[in-house]
């Protein structure tokens, strides 16, 4: 990576970061990590509770990144072509003719809100969209815009009528972002913003081309040999000899623990990947592919505090 295209790039993230605190208050470490999957061109899973911007803070990431956004509220009776779009029949000069109509799915940046009150056939339609980066309707595929990041969010506190997504279609999200409630500056800085007649707004700090370029650039960050074998140890960690883990993570945590480093080193201003950004992704990259066992849960342990004690004894 050449020094050029390094300060550049720090700039951008400096700029980007700026902006989008003009709207979002706090959830300094949300934004970064949703960022941080975009720039790995995957996907994220937010759990929080309600009322805390997790559609603010991903329409505003939109508008500052200048990518389309759309949002699809789910509940049970959501059916699949609601999200990848059907054909409607049309009259063109006397002759009845099908023409595609695309569904919410085709957007740079969709938000799934409340994906576990989706039903299983619907949550599955999203599978093909981001694993494949396309949607088939009928016999026909459509390629989706790029880039495609799609944020699902779920409720902790709600989880009757719900349908908890299953292990498969979890490891499909490379993080699983936690936002906790504000500090009471933050709450005091949020309601001074929202509660004037100018409410807070962003501008677009690059352009498309330029997103698709920075995910180019988060894959040539260079990765030191240690650091590599550590992140693949941590992952080995969570299988086998694990009292606490039932089933442990599978290699797509190596790939997506290593990316999601090598994004970070470069959101943080460095040309190459260190231990401690191994280290702060295995939180979100690890707590969605654990299963503790029946025991641990009982104890009342987190997937977080499993992956703590891994990184203490890693080497």
């Amino acid at each position: 990576m050449s020094n050029e295209t390094y300060n550049s790039s720090t700039r951008i993230f400096k700029e980007l970061l700026d902006e989008i605190g003009k709207v979002i208050v706090g959830q300094h470490e949300a934004v970064e990590q949703m960022m941080i999957a975009i720039l790995c061109n995957s996907h994220a899973l937010v759990e929080s509770n309600p009322g805390l911007a997790k559609t603010l803070t991903i329409s505003t990431i939109s508008k500052a990144l200048d990518l389309k956004f759309n949002r699809i509220q789910c509940t049970p009776d959501l059916m699949p072509s609601d999200i990848t779009g059907t054909y409607i029949i049309e009259d063109i000069g006397g002759k009845k003719q099908f023409r595609f109509e695309p569904g919410p799915v085709f957007a740079n940046i969709v938000l799934a809100d409340e994906i576990n009150r989706a039903s299983p056939k619907t949550q599955s339609a999203l599978l093909e969209a981001m694993q494949e980066k396309q949607v088939t309707v009928g016999n026909k595929t459509y390629p989706l815009d790029k880039p495609f990041f799609i944020l699902a969010t779920q409720n902790p506190i709600e989880m009757e009528g719900t349908y908890p997504l299953p292990e498969a279609q979890l490891d499909r999200f490379l993080l699983k972002i936690l936002m906790d409630y504000p500090t009471f500056e933050d709450e005091n800085e949020i309601v001074n913003r929202y509660t004037k007649n100018i409410i807070p707004t962003v501008r677009s700090v690059v352009s498309k081309t330029e997103v698709l370029e920075l995910q180019t650039l988060t894959r040539d960050v260079p990765i030191a040999e240690d650091i590599k074998v550590r992140a693949i140890k941590i992952v080995g960690a969570t299988r086998g000899k694990n009292e606490n883990i039932e089933y442990g993570a599978s290699p797509r945590a190596s790939i997506g623990l290593i990316l999601a480093a090598k994004a970070r080193a470069l959101m943080k201003g460095r040309n190459y990947v260190s231990k401690e950004d191994i280290d702060a992704m295995a939180y979100p990259v690890l707590r969605h592919r654990v299963i503790l066992t029946f025991e641990s849960e009982r104890k009342g342990m987190t997937t977080d505090q499993v992956v703590a004690d891994i990184l203490k004894n890693a080497k």
